[in-house]
């Protein structure tokens, strides 16, 4: 290891320490987009990068609301849900938003604490800790909001043996595409409005821990026409990234101004996924 790499790191380290241990966070669980067909988005993310059948929950596992494609390729699980009811809250959020990430879940020890402790510094609750049960074991799950109307879910699986979580069956099927070689998620973008960003860091760091390793502004991220400032968080052991994405003033319309334009919310903008080797991915 190159002494540079070493001082990055023992710099990464030493920011690292200030982050507090009231939440300690053991990856990212899965990540769930509210989208139009999920069926046909299975499809898509399996065609085109790979993606594996994993789990399923619909009509058939009991569910009247909504159904639920699980897709895993290594250590990433995305789940493309899909409402069954025009009244559904699903729907409602497709209808206003379109296809787009709804749930950010954290694996974590204890859901219940996780939610205790981040509503007691601020977070607007998503779902009381509740428990789930089938016959492979129990999962508890609670979550709270975030910017927009995006919802971190934290899952404690601890006691849980099943393919995914209670409710939902092994989805076997024959048409299963190679994995191109998509291994974990590297980390996940938020845009928020203009003025916004030094807000949504300023809960991270008091609602989750969170510290603040990383900063871009308007003169380092611009082109011509448009520009953005960025703040990276990660929490302490540096699994979980979350870029937060501010507009920047430029002949045009930044990217981040045109996307809640359209998004017309807040909300994540893109999950950046880790390979061994990008070259191959792209000419895929």
């Amino acid at each position: 290891m190159s002494k540079d790499v070493k001082n990055v790191e023992y710099g990464l380290e030493k920011i690292f320490e200030g982050a507090q241990d009231f939440l300690p966070l053991l990856g990212t669980d899965y990540v769930e987009f509210y989208v139009g067909n999920a069926k046909q988005s299975a499809h898509f993310y399996k065609t085109a990068f790979g993606f594996q059948s994993h789990a399923y929950a619909g009509l058939e596992t009991g569910l009247k609301d909504r159904t639920s494609y699980v897709l895993k390729q290594d250590k990433i699980r995305i789940v493309l849900t899909t409402a069954l009811k025009s009244s559904s809250p699903i729907g409602e959020h497709v209808k206003k938003h379109g296809d787009g990430v709804k749930v950010i879940a954290l694996w974590v020890e204890d859901a219940r604490k996780s939610f205790e402790e981040t509503v007691k510094r601020g977070a607007k609750p998503f779902m009381e800790p509740t428990v789930e049960k089938d016959e492979h074991g129990e999962v508890v799950r609670s979550g709270i909001y975030t910017y927009g109307e995006t919802v971190h879910m934290f899952v404690e699986r601890k006691n849980y043996k099943g393919i995914f979580l209670p409710g939902f069956k092994e989805w076997k099927s024959d048409y299963n595409p190679t994995p191109v070689g998509l291994k974990f998620i590297d980390h996940m973008v938020g845009n928020v409005g203009w003025g916004e960003m030094n807000a949504t860091v300023k809960w991270y760091e008091e609602v989750m821990g969170f510290v603040n390793f990383l900063s871009f502004d308007d003169k380092q991220i611009t082109t011509e026409y448009s520009a953005l400032m960025s703040k990276v968080m990660s929490n302490g052991n540096g699994r979980i990234k979350f870029p937060i994405n501010e507009p920047a003033v430029g002949k045009k319309k930044s990217q981040i101004e045109e996307y809640i334009d359209f998004y017309e919310s807040q909300g994540v903008q893109h999950l950046a996924l880790a390979t061994d080797d990008i070259l191959k991915q792209l000419m895929n």
